[in-house]
């Protein structure tokens, strides 16, 4: 069966296994700052599947919003709640360089993927993308599927209240 998949789709499929693998790791990983490693690999592999399947603009977004707005903010989190005595115990002990040798491994998977889509002319050819403006975009998020993305904003607001709430250090005997 593999093969006589074409190059677009064993790429399509490389990118796709990247990003749950990473995923694993980033919903079993221990420590905070490797699963944001892992989940910044993940999302690039989503992208890469996006932009394989015809939809640049898609990528664009996914690195763009997700892999840089969303995860800087995630950063922001873990800096301001800092590492609790938790976090510290539970983390692994080994400083060295292979703790995070397999989000390297993964993250150059995704580069040498990436150029191999840029270098091959075939195969730049053969990816049909639609041109859709951000306007036809903001239409359609904020047309008949209004009511999904106001869900989505308010499960990240509860999910960020939620996080404030059990981060928030214990104050006993103090006026409110």
């Amino acid at each position: 069966m593999l093969a006589n998949l074409s190059s677009i789709e064993s790429l399509f499929y490389l990118a796709g296994l990247v990003a749950v693998i990473a995923s694993l790791k980033v919903v079993t990983g221990h420590n905070a700052v490797h699963a944001l490693l892992y989940l910044v690999v993940s999302l690039l592999a989503v992208a890469i599947c996006f932009y394989l399947m015809g939809a640049p603009f898609a990528a664009g977004l996914e690195v763009i919003v997700y892999a840089g707005a969303i995860l800087v903010l995630f950063v922001f989190a873990v800096l301001m709640f800092g590492l609790g005595t938790d976090e510290t115990t539970n983390a692994p002990r080994n400083t060295n360089l292979a703790n995070m040798l397999g989000a390297m491994l993964l993250a150059f998977a995704l580069l040498v993927e990436i150029v191999v889509i840029i270098n091959n002319a075939d195969m730049q050819q053969s990816l049909h993308a639609s041109v859709i403006s951000s306007k036809a975009v903001g239409i359609m998020l904020y047309g008949p599927y209004l009511l999904a993305v106001e869900i989505a904003s308010f499960l990240l607001l509860s999910g960020l209240l939620a996080g404030y709430h059990y981060a928030k250090p214990d104050v006993t005997g103090g006026p409110l």
